[in-house]
């Protein structure tokens, strides 16, 4: 099996990242940093991100495994203190890999050209300095004239992310769907929106039109500078973010221990 390890530069980072290689090393593992059977993260959610996009061209053949050394992480199942057990179950368990939608962007040009991005949370379209207008389409149909500070679409995953601070709902990523929600929608007697999260099927897609030649675009929190985009399509992928199995939490048991923290009372 061919490993490669990504990570951060914080000291206990440092350290857990020398002892993982020594194990792996006593494993029998080959470290591979081009083509790599298994991606192990360490580091937090930031860090497994950033591994996943520069694998992303590889998504369909790689695993990924997050161990975290700081503060909780949803992406991330295993401890550093936990990564001895970590290592022997890699070297004997063969299962399925858990598997979660991710975002598939298209983005066409006014002169022509089509661009692709993924996306394991999700994407936004914003204006820095006026609010951004846009025409939303689900499927082929328009659904709003938007006006606002912007829109965020997530998959069921990034619905835990920024989607979740924009007031939408957490849903879970066997559903497949995409939830689209306002940034600062204004909603008067002249300019009105839904004013609402929306979700849709798997087998519908959302269009921004902007009307705006030069705004922003986030992918998974990194800012691009558009200029004369024609329309961005969001539709779930056909590739999906695979981890392994094993050690791998519950879907709600990560929501909660992100964001509720252990329900027992103390005495």
């Amino acid at each position: 099996m061919k490993v490669t390890i990504a990570h951060n530069n914080y000291d206990e980072t440092l350290k857990t990242v020398a002892q993982l290689k020594k194990l792996l090393q006593e494993k029998g593992f080959i470290f591979d940093a081009r083509y790599p059977d298994v991606v192990i993260t360490v580091g937090g959610d930031g860090t497994l991100i950033n591994a996943f996009h520069r694998y992303e061209n590889q998504v369909d053949s790689v695993r990924f495994i997050g161990i975290h050394t700081g503060h909780l992480g949803f992406y991330t199942d295993w401890r550093n203190y936990d990564i001895e057990k970590m290592v022997d179950a890699l070297a004997v368990t063969k299962g399925e890999p858990a598997k979660y939608p991710l975002l598939e962007i298209k983005m066409l040009t006014e002169s022509g050209e089509t661009h692709y991005h993924l996306a394991v949370n999700e994407s936004a379209v914003k204006r820095v300095s006026h609010t951004l207008e846009a025409d939303v389409y689900i499927n082929d149909q328009l659904f709003e004239n938007f006006r606002g500070d912007g829109l965020c679409v997530s998959t069921p995953t990034g619905s835990t992310a920024y989607g979740k601070s924009l007031g939408g709902a957490v849903i879970h990523p066997r559903l497949k769907a995409l939830q689209m929600t306002e940034i600062a929608s204004i909603n008067n007697r002249v300019f009105r929106t839904l004013s609402s999260p929306i979700v849709i099927a798997p087998d519908q897609w959302i269009s921004i039109v902007p009307n705006a030649d030069h705004f922003v675009m986030t992918v998974d929190g990194v800012r691009i500078d558009v200029r004369n985009a024609k329309k961005i399509e969001y539709r779930i992928s056909r590739h999906s973010i695979q981890f392994d199995q094993f050690g791998h939490h519950h879907f709600w048991s990560r929501v909660q221990n992100a964001f509720i923290g252990d329900n027992e009372k103390n005495d």
